[in-house]
């Protein structure tokens, strides 16, 4: 239940994310952002606000996490605010050995894909989290948006 507590508090975030998705591109943009992470129910759940100053526009959106006491499992949802009606399936999963691992199967321009979030490297003051994508059923994988975290400061929110 403890997983996401190294993601408390404040945090400014650099953005890499390739422009198209399983379409071969390889052409990334850059962009920076920030991210404030509180827990909810005891810390059973979490939810993080986060604002994405994109080149396009700034926008902001929200990750809602639940745990799972029975299976021991995260269930993650992204709320955006461009399309704030849909919260879209969970990807859902654990930590092992200082990474999480988190799947779902969803669909991209009308064709079903696998999604997996990776959340690696982190320590005190850094995380990095990265989304991938296949379209064969998880035999590869393509990254398409990685977030690097760098904590603002130290303080912890508690409520």
């Amino acid at each position: 239940m403890n997983d996401f507590d190294f993601l408390v508090g404040h945090w400014t975030v650099r953005h890499r994310r390739l422009k198209e998705r399983l379409a071969g591109c390889t052409d990334w943009e850059e962009f920076g952002g920030t991210c404030s992470l509180r827990p909810l129910l005891d810390g059973q759940a979490n939810v993080d606000d986060n604002v994405l100053d994109m080149p396009s526009g700034t926008y902001r959106a929200a990750s809602i996490r639940a745990y799972d006491p029975a299976t021991g499992r995260w269930s993650i949802w992204w709320l955006d605010s461009r399309q704030p009606h849909d919260l879209g399936m969970p990807v859902v999963g654990a930590f092992k050995d200082g990474t999480g691992t988190f799947l779902a199967d969803d669909t991209l321009n009308g064709q079903p894909i696998r999604v997996r979030f990776l959340w690696t490297d982190i320590t005190p003051s850094s995380a990095r989290w990265q989304q991938e994508f296949s379209n064969d059923g998880g035999a590869t994988w393509e990254t398409n948006w990685v977030m690097e975290f760098q904590r603002v400061d130290f303080q912890r929110i508690t409520s």
